[in-house]
């Protein structure tokens, strides 16, 4: 397999800043991926907040089981290091934005499984990014 260059992800600000989104970073500090669920529909959803956007109710975090399927990718060539960004839709049920790594970017196709890749940061937690299945 092909050697890949890894983007080097700073992380910016402060996992602490708020505590709506805080159970993502301690998880994702402890290896895991939390996502967030409303608790009157079931249904998950993400960007991380401490209300449902679905009811205004309560919300529980529940760790994903890291599966996806490419809803949207690009391919940044020009870039100093290049970088493929991605909408990928969640076995759970919700879409996030995100990096697909470790992988020929010719390759990456609509549709395509990818898996869960937690990618270390300069100063922070890791942050959920996807490479193929």
């Amino acid at each position: 397999m092909a050697e890949f260059k890894q983007r080097t992800v700073p992380f910016l600000g402060d996992a602490n800043t708020n505590p709506d989104t805080k159970p993502v970073w301690e998880g994702l500090a402890a290896g895991k991926f939390l996502l967030p669920k409303c608790k009157d529909t079931g249904k998950f959803f993400w960007y991380p907040r401490g209300i449902s956007p679905f009811t205004f109710g309560p919300v529980e975090w529940v760790e994903a089981s890291g599966k996806g399927k490419i809803y949207s990718v690009s391919v940044m060539e020009r870039a100093e290091v290049p970088y493929a960004m991605a909408y990928v839709t969640l076995a759970e049920g919700t879409t996030m934005m995100t990096n697909i790594v470790d992988c020929d970017f010719k390759t990456l196709k609509i549709g395509q499984d990818v898996k869960l890749k937690l990618v270390p940061t300069e100063g922070g937690p890791a942050i959920p990014m996807f490479t193929p299945a």
